[in-house]
């Protein structure tokens, strides 16, 4: 059992000065008390010289978008949108082979361990072979995803993603989207199978793409299926992330996209609903009531030209919020958080607008809320350095100018609002060590195979 005296970390119920943690076999943290109090005073433990703080979860990522992150920043016509973008996905993904996948995904993976996501929410609806087949027994494309996630040491909640039309009214699947299909009952039988082999790290969930994308009874049908397989197993869903979408909804159904989700009674705390751009003040107060997540990806959806979550609204009346990558356009925590401040800043006119009356230090909020709703949405035990919870750590290099002279209090603002993500030196994830001094045991290898990977899909 490894034991670990931290300089000075940020744990469940505040900042604290020489810790002693006991982190089990299983990479969960067993014991916490000051270190004068640990046996022979922390002496034996391992010296972590900085600042500690919670990994943070990745609620939302398409990996394989890593492999077009800068390639569509330019502009085709003035009306440029994400349906325009949305072809040079389609392009990737009707391109893209197991092999250069797990390639895609590993370097997607190790780069958020060095910006400061320890584990990851992979929204996967990449199932079938380029001609439309399907692989014969797991998907290839599944296991390369798996690959990449242990040989990066990320943790993972894989999240098949059941996608079966392409808009409401159930029209049928586009070629570009042929290798996303799956019939449901085939659909629930390949996530039983995949939460067999759950261990360590790695959960299964599911994701229903959207609902222009799954027919509301296959919904409600594989929703309930899903609760017998796992009772507290991870659901996700795209929804109100365009206007398009929600006008579309409107006309087939009389309903917006979240009024409708909301209207079958699904959405509970182990529910994730991702960007709900474009959800009305009402329709917020009734997720929040719910329990169900919200994941924001900022960069992302400035990227594409979403809109605004309103996120202040959502806050006050109790809603839980979590950020992720998305389309990898940016892979860092701190950028999504500091945008989720400032977007609400330059709409209120004023500064410190997601500070609460109990934390007065928005970078403190942004970085503990986000931790501890993206470990719920991920179904992981992580969020915070607690007893019982995963050892999924950063640290913080204190004499890195970004900290330099920082009191504990400052030290999320500054990590958050001062380019602090340039301090983070080292990340453990279940007790192991996957970065140590900004380097990742992949990183060789990756250098060797990305950028050729790249340089051949630029060439067609």
């Amino acid at each position: 059992m490894p034991d670990y005296r931290l300089e000075s970390a940020y744990l469940a119920d505040g900042w604290r000065r020489d810790v002693f943690v006991s982190v089990g076999a299983d990479g969960f943290i067993a014991d916490i008390r000051a270190a004068d109090q640990a046996p022979d005073g922390g002496r034996g433990a391992e010296y972590v010289a900085g600042i500690v703080v919670p990994g943070m979860p990745n609620a939302h990522s398409h990996a394989f978008q890593r492999a077009m992150a800068g390639d569509t920043e330019y502009r085709l016509s003035a009306h440029d949108s994400f349906w325009t973008w949305r072809q040079a996905m389609y392009a990737l993904a009707n391109k893209i082979e197991p092999v250069e996948l797990q390639v895609v995904a590993t370097q997607a993976y190790v780069e958020m361990l060095k910006a400061g996501y320890t584990s990851v929410a992979e929204f996967n609806y990449l199932h079938r072979q380029r001609n439309g087949a399907a692989y014969q027994g797991t998907s290839a494309l599944w296991e390369a995803l798996g690959a990449a996630a242990a040989t990066a040491g990320i943790g993972l909640t894989f999240l098949p993603t059941l996608y079966q039309t392409s808009d409401f009214g159930a029209q049928p699947l586009k070629k570009e989207q042929q290798r996303f299909y799956f019939e449901t009952d085939s659909f629930l039988r390949a996530v039983e199978a995949q939460v067999r082999q759950d261990h360590g790290t790695r959960r299964t969930g599911v994701a229903f793409h959207s609902l222009r994308a799954v027919p509301l009874d296959h919904l409600r049908t594989a929703a309930q299926a899903l609760r017998g397989i796992d009772s507290a197993m991870p659901l996700h869903i795209h929804v109100a992330e365009q206007l398009l979408e929600v006008e579309a909804c409107l006309k087939q159904t009389g309903l917006r996209p979240i009024e409708l989700l909301l209207e079958t009674g699904l959405p509970d705390q182990h529910w994730c609903l991702v960007h709900a751009t474009h959800a009305t003040p009402q329709e917020l107060e009734t997720v929040a009531a719910s329990r169900a997540v919200v994941c924001v990806s900022i960069s992302t959806e400035a990227n594409l030209g979403d809109g605004f979550f309103d996120t202040k609204r959502f806050l006050e009346v109790g809603g839980r919020l979590c950020v992720g990558s998305d389309s990898q356009a940016t892979i860092d925590p701190t950028e999504e958080l500091r945008w989720l401040e400032y977007q609400q800043r330059l709409r209120e006119t004023r500064r410190g607008v997601l500070a609460s009356t109990e934390e007065s230090h928005v970078g403190t909020v942004l970085w503990r809320d986000a931790a501890v709703h993206g470990a719920a949405a991920l179904g992981q035990p992580t969020g915070s350095i607690a007893v019982g919870r995963r050892a999924d750590w950063l640290v913080l290099d204190a004499d890195h100018p970004t900290m330099a002279g920082a009191a504990l209090n400052t030290v999320l603002d500054r990590l958050l609002f001062a380019g602090g993500r340039a301090a983070i030196r080292d990340t453990m994830v279940a007790g192991k060590w996957v970065v140590r001094d900004g380097q990742h045991a992949a990183d060789e290898g990756l250098r060797a195979n990305f950028g050729p990977l790249l340089a051949r899909f630029a060439a067609g």
